[in-house]
């Protein structure tokens, strides 16, 4: 007996077993294989714990994508959440090769997967407030979105969550240093059935332009002369 000689709903069953690398070898070695790979009902689920690995293509983006995971815990994590205008030339080169990766990602989600009930993102710091505002207009069934470490997201964020979160129950934003008490207050004031949760979010120093650097740093001379 081969193993094409099995039903359908089994070859999807034995299909789950396998990471999404082991799914996409299976699948090259016949065209019955490769349709179970295409298969809706294997998709439910993603995790990627880099940007280069959203690039590749031994997964499946479609309807039937209900939890979605993007965390990436890496050094170059810190070099992302350096602001830009402080970045070195080098840095900022590092930057480039995967600055637009996950925006573009959650750009094909917002399209494919309206369905989506469970997003996390960790360590994406080139995503934008503009990005969750799409996803959350896009997927309007989400129940959980769990932000850490996202340096980009502001209040604007927190806005979007009150106008188009509608199916929202439960919210994490964490070590997210744009965001402020006041963005958090908003977001109780008007969602008080809303579970959120912001470890050390509202609480952190967040970025500032140049000018404002040079500012602070001229007071903190006068201060030092004159004590």
């Amino acid at each position: 007996m081969h193993i094409t000689d099995l039903n359908r709903e089994c070859l999807v069953h034995l299909f789950s077993f396998l990471d999404k690398e082991s799914r996409k070898q299976f699948s090259e070695t016949c065209r019955d294989l490769h349709q179970i790979f295409l298969d809706p009902a294997l998709w439910t689920l993603l995790n990627f714990h880099s940007p280069s690995e959203l690039k590749r293509d031994n997964f499946v983006l479609g309807s039937a994508l209900r939890y979605l995971s993007v965390c990436w815990h890496s050094s170059r994590v810190k070099v992302c959440n350096i602001e830009d205008w402080v970045k070195t030339a080098f840095q900022k080169d590092i930057c480039s090769k995967h600055e637009s990766t996950v925006s573009d990602f959650l750009g094909k989600v917002r399209n494919k997967c309206p369905s989506l009930l469970s997003l996390t993102l960790s360590g994406c710091g080139h995503v934008t407030d503009h990005d969750v505002t799409l996803l959350l207009q896009s997927c309007p069934r989400l129940r959980i979105l769990r932000l850490e470490n996202c340096v980009r997201l502001t209040d604007c964020t927190l806005q979007a969550l009150v106008r188009h979160g509608r199916s929202l129950q439960s919210v994490q934003v964490d070590f997210c240093r744009n965001v402020t008490q006041d963005g958090l207050r908003l977001v109780r004031e008007r969602r008080p059935s809303l579970e959120l949760t912001a470890e050390r979010s509202g609480g952190m120093i967040p970025d500032s332009k140049p000018g404002e650097k040079l500012q602070l740093g001229r007071t903190l001379q006068k201060l030092l002369q004159y004590s």
